[in-house]
């Protein structure tokens, strides 16, 4: 079996490995939860544990579980990883969760009366898991969500040493300043990452495109114009980056309002598309707001948008690009953006407890222009911000280079 490479998450993971808590993983397809099961397999195995893998798109096992908890017992005890007497906990993995008819009353009864079953799951679609999941697991299990890589498991994977916080050279940052580029036009799926030539991951993103987004979607959403839904889905890969007016998508892509509120939902759901909100002190006014949406792979939104990879990078695919990394540093309920009614905008605002911190991103620190960033830092009353680019020189303590964000 190829070697497997740790992701960050895993050294969050390993803290609940002795807990009695289920491990949850969720995210889009292909951002790589069933080699995160594989790698805290190993690791476990390496441990001296015993483990089983159970994979439910293998509709045997589908069968099994649903056949109700004592089928699943008597399995584990046929196959020799339960037997009487035995002390130490066996540790099941079980890829793709959602599969099953009740996995809520499955994962609730082996948590309650089998605590010799230690249980880490993974599901493809949050939508899916919390159409499935029920209130009965509420303190049973602690989720984490996987998303594609970030840029440092994205030189973790090129093998590439890097220090976060570290001063480099200016070679190494002309050579991170390519990495970053690279990342950013081509995305972080994994398999994208690690295949070198650019015509097959433009074929693995199409089918990716084709075979996920397109499919679970569609079935998920129960859409019957699938032509309508993928115009939607190309229009909003055209806006990554951009406000949103429903109104305004519903005459583009003849779909009713309704309707595009829904699919929404699920693309959000399903890790495609995030909309982020505006930030404001005053509640009432923040709900009227239009949001903005962002994709979180800016490989899939510039094959959706310009059906193919580009050779350098565009302003919005460049703010997706961190606002991709921004999610997996900071969770995206910590990211929104500000606009006045006169049309003064900050790109993000990082907020993270009472803390806020204004972000801008520009292609290069040149386009800064600083009047919108003075007028939000006086009228919050705080002194810091951050301008990230990947061109040009940092012209103070502000001014970062987008691994540092």
């Amino acid at each position: 079996m190829e070697t497997i490479l740790k992701r960050t998450v895993f050294d969050e993971i390993k803290k609940y490995l002795s807990t009695d808590d289920i491990i949850v993983l969720h995210g889009a397809r292909q951002v790589g939860k069933t080699s995160i099961l594989y790698y805290i397999e190993d690791y476990l195995k390496k441990q001296g544990e015993t483990t089983c893998f159970i994979d439910l798109e293998d509709s045997r096992f589908v069968r099994i579980l649903d056949a109700g908890i004592e089928e699943f017992i008597r399995y584990l005890k046929e196959e020799g990883f339960l037997s009487a007497g035995r002390k130490k906990k066996v540790i099941i993995f079980i890829d793709e969760i959602q599969y099953l008819s009740d996995p809520s009353s499955f994962l609730k009864l082996t948590a309650d009366h089998h605590k010799n079953i230690k249980l880490v799951v993974s599901g493809s679609s949050s939508f899916a898991i919390k159409s499935k999941f029920k209130d009965s697991l509420v303190g049973r299990t602690v989720d984490f969500e996987i998303f594609n890589l970030s840029f440092r498991e994205f030189l973790l994977f090129r093998q590439y040493p890097f220090q976060e916080g570290k001063i480099y050279t200016a070679k190494k940052i002309d050579e991170l300043r390519a990495m970053f580029k690279e990342y950013v036009l081509y995305g972080g799926y994994p398999k994208i990452v690690l295949t070198p030539e650019i015509d097959k991951k433009e074929k693995y993103l199409q089918q990716i495109i084709d075979t996920y987004v397109k499919k679970d979607i569609r079935d998920l959403a129960d859409i019957k114009d699938v032509d309508k839904f993928n115009k939607l889905l190309e229009t909003l890969a055209s806006q990554s980056g951009q406000q949103m007016n429903i109104a305004e998508l519903s005459n583009t892509t003849k779909i009713a309002k309704q309707t595009i509120e829904k699919y929404l939902f699920i693309m959000e759901n399903t890790y495609i598309i995030k909309l982020v909100k505006p930030f404001s002190k005053n509640i009432r006014s923040e709900l009227f707001k239009l949001p903005k949406v962002y994709f979180y792979d800016t490989g899939l939104m510039q094959m959706l948008w310009l059906k193919g990879l580009q050779k350098e990078i565009i302003g919005n695919v460049f703010e997706t690009g961190i606002f991709a990394e921004m999610v997996k540093k900071y969770t995206h309920n910590a990211i929104f953006y500000w606009r006045t009614k006169d049309k003064k905008e900050i790109d993000f605002i990082l907020k993270i407890k009472n803390a806020i911190l204004p972000i801008e991103v520009k292609l290069n620190f040149e386009q800064f222009n600083p009047a919108a960033m003075q007028y939000f830092n006086k009228h919050y009353g705080i002194n810091k911000y951050k301008v990230v680019s990947l061109s040009g020189k940092p012209k103070s303590e502000f001014y970062v280079y987008p691994w540092d964000v």
